[in-house]
């Protein structure tokens, strides 16, 4: 129905501008130009030049064909090239699809024609395996993108040229667009990532505009970010777009501190170097820098804030993160919501607690980011709230502006996914009598033992409690008499040593009898680049039931 405030009153240009994050590039070359922007080995550009520079890659991009809903790929390690593609793509309306930099040729070569990859621009030190991939691209699909070498001035290692065109050569060829202008409509896509694969083809995770800009605003209001931060890229910017953090940065007219190798003693070196101070990571790059020699981070005296996020991260992570004087806040979410979209928000009444219970309430998944309409705790099946009891288990679900727009020519999963106007995630979780959300496992990764159920998240935690323990998993084992049991795998601190009698001892005096581990197996365990444990790995070599999903 019509009324008065409708009459004469339509969108204009001066009244309405669709959001997106490549706004912030612009507004942080205009008033913060002469301010540090990367710093990148002996490399440094202010943001009048890292404009100018991711400006000049639209241009040649452009003139390569790229525009609205053209796929540009990326295989990039944290360098200037991958945040200009991260300025340059999404400014044609084009969308970015980043590569994991560890999966192999045929999953690699699968993605790009899966997204219709029109152009890639990679790093020569993957010219083997994207050699590979894209002859397989090729072969297989019949596909061949136009690509793009880089040669990084701080890669001196072999590699050769794939493509007709090197990205600094391409760059001065063109002079840079008037104006990184975005989308008109901000539901538009911005990128597309693709989920691991763990149960079948991955799938690609359709982000769009407005999602983007809003979670980088988020990221900045839940970290109480100040202006200029200076961001330290521990984090690979091809996950989640790097949770959304490129154009975060942008938006404080901050400085990325750009890695290519996320190792304890680079990452301190640079937060001392640099002044660096504030960061992300998985828990067990948080474990690194806990683990490392005291004499490493001297020199570090300003206030260095963490974010980490997974799915539990270890209280003896956060416990130890804050006994060498780290701020770290934890945060929830998944490919499908942008990254993270849920915060363990701190009270100051906490800080009056003991370290422990501090730590059990930092550990938890929280609350919905502010700009994320909703996230509660439903029964799967009937989509009822469950009490906020902290007992009853149900699945964590959001919705609102910071969810994907769906899976990437797969409307079956993309339908299943948004069954009853939520999201659905996977994972399982209680609702606390405060309204923080607490995982208790992935709905895959609970362990059915003589009819109760265990949190595998439990048991890690257990764990992750004697100090000899870097990084540990437990998955089921078929078992005769219990249907399953425990089954832990663990890897041990460099110099660290505990039998595996030692450590169910341990978990014995932490949990309860049948929770407790019936065999430890001291094996490397299988992670990610982002450093995520992959389970299914490891429930495929304990050959456990749970491994048939």
């Amino acid at each position: 129905m019509s009324t008065i405030y409708d009459q004469q009153l339509a969108k204009n240009p001066a009244n309405f501008v669709a959001l997106s994050p490549v706004s912030f590039v612009e507004r942080s070359a205009e008033v913060f130009g002469d301010l540090p922007a990367v710093i990148h080995g002996a490399r440094r550009y202010d943001w009048r030049t890292l404009r100018d520079r991711s400006a000049r890659l639209a241009a040649a991009l452009r003139a390569l064909g790229v525009a609205r809903g053209t796929t540009v790929t990326t295989m990039l390690p944290n360098t200037p090239e991958m945040v200009e593609a991260h300025y340059a793509i999404p400014a044609l309306n084009a969308v970015i699809n980043t590569l994991n930099t560890r999966l192999d040729a045929p999953l690699l070569a699968w993605q790009m024609n899966h997204c219709e990859a029109a152009v890639v621009i990679t790093d020569r030190e993957f010219a083997p395996l994207m050699g590979e991939a894209l002859r397989i691209l090729k072969a297989e699909h019949g596909r061949s993108p136009v690509v793009i070498d880089v040669c990084d001035s701080e890669y001196a290692g072999p590699g050769e040229r794939l493509g007709a065109h090197e990205y600094e050569a391409l760059l001065a060829a063109h002079a840079p667009l008037a104006a990184l202008e975005g989308p008109s409509d901000e539901w538009d896509a911005i990128a597309v990532s693709y989920t691991s694969g763990t149960t079948g083809d991955p799938k690609g995770v359709v982000t769009h505009h407005r999602g983007a800009y809003l979670n980088a605003v988020c990221n900045a209001a839940t970290w109480t970010m100040p202006h200029f931060p200076k961001y330290l890229w521990t984090l690979p910017m091809f996950h989640c777009n790097g949770w959304c953090f490129p154009w975060t940065v942008a938006m404080l007219g901050g400085t990325h501190v750009c890695l290519r190798r996320v190792e304890a003693q680079s990452i301190l070196a640079a937060m001392r170097e640099h002044g660096v101070d504030h960061y992300c990571a998985a828990p067990i790059v948080h474990n690194l820098i806990i683990a490392a020699p005291e004499t490493m981070r001297e020199g570090i005296r300003q206030k260095v804030r963490g974010m980490v996020a997974g799915a539990a991260p270890p209280a003896a992570m956060i416990e130890g993160m804050a006994k060498i004087g780290f701020d770290i806040t934890h945060v929830y979410g998944l490919t499908e919501v942008y990254g993270p979209a849920a915060v363990a928000v701190k009270r100051e009444g906490w800080a009056q607690e003991n370290l422990s219970e501090q730590t059990r309430l930092n550990g938890r998944q929280g609350v919905r980011y502010m700009l994320q309409e909703g996230m509660t705790v439903l029964d799967p099946e009937t989509l009822a709230a469950t009490p906020a009891d902290g007992q009853t288990m149900g699945e964590i679900m959001f919705r609102g502006n910071i969810v994907m727009k769906g899976y990437l020519k797969n409307p079956a999963s993309t339908a299943k996914a948004f069954h009853g106007g939520w999201f659905h995630t996977g994972d399982l979780a209680v609702m606390e009598p405060d309204r923080y959300v607490k995982i208790k496992d992935r709905s895959k990764d609970i362990i059915i033992s003589g009819g109760e159920n265990i949190s595998s998240i439990e048991v890690e935690d257990a764990l992750y409690r004697h100090a000899a323990v870097m990084a540990c998993a437990v998955v089921a084992r078929p078992h005769e008499k219990w249907g399953e049991t425990p089954l832990a795998y663990v890897e041990l601190k460099p110099g660290a040593s505990v039998t595996a009698e030692e450590l169910i001892a341990h978990c014995k005096s932490l949990l309860a009898g049948y929770k407790v581990p019936r065999e430890i197996r001291f094996e490397p365990i299988p992670k990610t680049s982002t450093g995520k444990i992959q389970k299914f790995q490891l429930r495929e070599r304990a050959k456990s039931a749970s491994a048939i999903e």
